[in-house]
């Protein structure tokens, strides 16, 4: 992105802003993420309080689907010429990106969208999602803002009424408008959807089944870390998995301790499963078989992950700029992305290939620079980890001038995203602690200034 002199759309006055126009997943793997998301350039008018999108011309590009589309904001109300000179450079940019051989015959006719929704149902309807899917999301993502904007105590009769919506897609969207609340710094309203999650959780069938996965799939985590501490063996594993209760625990246990399942694992299970008699004997083998079906599924999800991986790491190798492709793409970072990056520098340097060792050396020191966390959140470790409120206060007092505005903001947004994720009610309620204890802080600094 290039920070860009732009109108706001209110007032007209100049806003240097973040503008993207090129979405291309030739070049950028998150390229269709960011577009989706809806979260690229808005702008914030220090004049007029203005604070959303602006419009641009966009281009979007997707080489493995032979997909190029443009959308020219109709409210800039220019003549189809003037789009053209535009739109043209972002093509030609497109173009220039790609090789020779994978110049092919789409590029010379790019799709024209007349809207903003179009676009983004042209992009999902190739990735196989139907106008009845999008139609079936609309729905839901009017009933959140709906209840959203409904006091909580007049959201009951509602809930009631639309409990048919009420389901995995529809909590899915609710963790991402979430996601998006945080990112722009909403606090109220990331507290408002926390809130309508509460709710729907306590109100609805499909909440309390999803209250129950969550506590079975705690209880599972729970137990397999208590067994961990006290030193994790095959056989107190296939323990842990006999006694699990439901589905849902058996797919976090495999999803956490898989590389504990493996010969010896299934082994010892098989004894058990020769050892018993009737209905024990039909439980044991039908584990047996939910626990390889399951093994084989997450063996599968991750050979897939780690090519879509290794895909994403050559796309930043053949980048002009490591550095700035990485800054650009830091959600493709992750433990796939940097399994690859081991993989690929260990088999570089026993090939002797000194010039990719280094090229790759070049990328783990980046990764390894941008990764350090901010010494806010270093501070808020330290404040958790005080022994009292004593000592949380010297610690305070110590670090006087990083008790702003920006730590609070971090600060509430660690103890909003605890309570969505249900984390223990310990840590819970010493993060509420910190916050209160650092904003009666803040304001008595703020007081003597």
């Amino acid at each position: 992105m290039a920070k860009t002199s732009v109108a706001c759309p209110r007032c007209r006055q100049p806003v240097i802003a973040d503008i993207e126009q090129l979405f291309d997943m030739g070049t950028d793997s998150q390229a269709k993420q960011k577009l989706l998301s809806g979260m690229f350039n808005v702008i914030q008018c220090p004049s007029c309080g203005y604070a959303g999108q602006t419009p641009r011309p966009l281009v979007y590009h997707d080489p493995q689907k032979e997909l190029l589309l443009t959308y020219f904001p109709p409210e800039l109300g220019l003549p189809v010429n003037e789009q053209e000179r535009l739109i043209g450079p972002l093509i030609n940019q497109v173009v220039n990106n790609l090789p020779l051989e994978k110049r092919k015959a789409y590029l010379l006719r790019p799709q024209s969208m007349f809207t903003f929704e179009t676009l983004i149902e042209k992009v999902l309807e190739a990735d196989g999602v139907t106008k009845e899917m999008l139609d079936n999301q609309q729905k839901r993502l009017s009933l959140i803002q709906r209840l959203l904007n409904l006091a909580p105590e007049a959201r009951a009769e509602v809930i009631k009424q639309e409990e048919n919506l009420i389901d995995n897609e529809l909590f899915s969207l609710l963790g991402r408008v979430f996601e998006i609340a945080i990112a722009q710094g909403d606090q109220q309203g990331a507290q408002a959807i926390a809130l309508l999650q509460k709710d729907l959780i306590e109100q609805t069938a499909f909440g309390q089944q999803v209250k129950q996965q969550n506590d079975d799939a705690e209880a599972a985590i729970q137990a397999l870390q208590q067994a961990s501490k006290d030193g994790l063996t095959h056989e107190k594993l296939l323990d842990i998995f006999i006694a699990a209760k439901s589905d849902v625990s058996l797919s976090t246990l495999v999803s956490m301790a898989r590389p504990g399942m493996d010969y010896t694992f299934f082994e010892l299970l098989t004894n058990r499963i020769d050892a018993a008699s009737g209905e024990e004997k039909q439980r044991l083998t039908a584990l047996r078989e939910k626990l390889l079906s399951l093994t084989e599924r997450v063996d599968k999800v991750v050979q897939e992950r780690l090519a879509q991986a290794k895909e994403a790491l050559e796309q930043v190798l053949n980048s002009g700029d490591l550095e700035k492709t990485i800054l650009e793409n830091t959600d493709a970072i992750d433990d796939f992305f940097m399994e690859a990056l081991r993989s690929e520098l260990h088999q570089a340097q026993t090939d002797g290939n000194i010039e990719r060792s280094a090229k790759l050396k070049k990328l783990v020191e980046i990764i390894q620079k941008l990764s350090q966390p901010p010494a806010e959140y270093a501070l808020v470790e330290e404040l958790l980890s005080a022994e009292d409120q004593t000592q949380r206060q010297q610690i305070m007092e110590t670090n006087s001038q990083s008790i702003n505005a920006d730590f609070l903001q971090i600060l509430n947004g660690l103890v909003m995203q605890s309570e969505k994720e249900s984390q223990p009610a310990e840590v819970q309620q010493e993060l509420k602690d910190i916050y209160r204890m650092a904003l009666r802080f803040s304001m008595q600094n703020n007081l003597t200034k």
